[in-house]
């Protein structure tokens, strides 16, 4: 009885090992092998600013698997721009990316022509593979490439002109602290500005104009004021009256700059009716 017990659990473990076999090799026969595509890497849109010539932007590109057995795949890359940038006149890219043996990643370089854009432009470049077969369906297919040029003074940002310019002078002096207290936009392309502590004794703070109609030529203009500052500071003979701030005789009185962050200011410290002291330029940076 033992050995016919004995015999029967042979028979199923016999049984179940050839199982696990056959089914075994029948999962490895249908196992299947991920096909190569390509994509884009880590995301889909990117920003390229040229800060010089030398500023280039690189593309990473991958492979969903290597090719071990050495084979090559060419990539080609096409692009198309909604802004009108055009290939060899805006910017050039690296068109053809080879994956051989193990490499699974490669780089598109872009190199844009940095003297297209120091008036602003700005482009969008979208580029994708040529050979819609080859890319991945479930990773990125595309990329867009936002294009532009160093800072443009055209761009104003009002709000990042507010705050402290802890590095201003009159002329030798300084360095002391103006602040920019308020800026408000009075068209496209002017705006007033309220500053404190212009010549950092105590004065009145004053109001500015500014105009960035033509970026490459930024004026600052502003009208007469009262500064609430005793003339007699500067000459006892005048104790008691009060300096204002006056344009120069020349009819220019400063300019600024939105990239860098800068204002220079040139006015008279004058008494009314009787006349004025010398010119100061207050110059502002952060």
């Amino acid at each position: 009885m033992r050995n016919k017990i004995s015999n029967k659990l042979m028979i199923v473990s016999f049984l179940s090992f050839l199982s696990v076999v056959i089914f075994g090799c029948f999962k490895e026969d249908k196992m299947v092998v991920p096909e190569q595509k390509v994509f884009f890497i880590p995301s889909a849109t990117g920003s390229y600013t040229m800060t010089t010539a030398a500023v280039t932007y690189k593309i990473p590109v991958g492979l969903t698997q290597p090719l071990a057995d050495g084979k090559t795949i060419s990539v080609s890359i096409s692009s198309s721009s909604t802004t009108g940038a055009t290939e060899g006149t805006h910017y050039s890219y690296t068109k053809n990316l080879t994956f051989g043996g193990n490499k699974v990643t490669d780089t598109i370089v872009v190199t844009g022509v940095f003297n297209q854009y120091l008036s602003g432009r700005k482009d969008v470049v979208k580029f994708t593979f040529t050979d819609a077969t080859q890319a991945s369906a479930s990773l990125n297919s595309s990329f867009t490439l936002n294009i532009a040029g160093p800072c443009f003074e055209g761009d104003m940002v009002l709000s990042q002109m507010l705050g402290d310019y802890n590095n201003s002078f009159d002329g030798s002096y300084g360095p002391y602290k103006t602040t920019v207290k308020s800026a408000v936009s009075t068209g496209p392309t002017t705006a007033t500005v309220v500053i404190g502590n212009i010549y950092d004794w105590g004065w009145n703070d004053l109001t500015f104009t500014l105009d960035w109609t033509n970026p490459a030529d930024r004026k600052l203009t502003y009208v007469d004021q009262n500064t609430g500052f005793d003339a007699g500071n500067l000459n006892s003979a005048y104790a008691g009256y009060d300096i204002w701030v006056s344009m120069p005789t020349s009819g220019s009185a400063g300019t600024f700059s939105y990239c860098n962050k800068t204002f220079s200011i040139t006015y008279r410290r004058c008494i009314p009716g009787l006349g004025c002291f010398s010119a100061v330029t207050t110059t502002m940076a952060r």
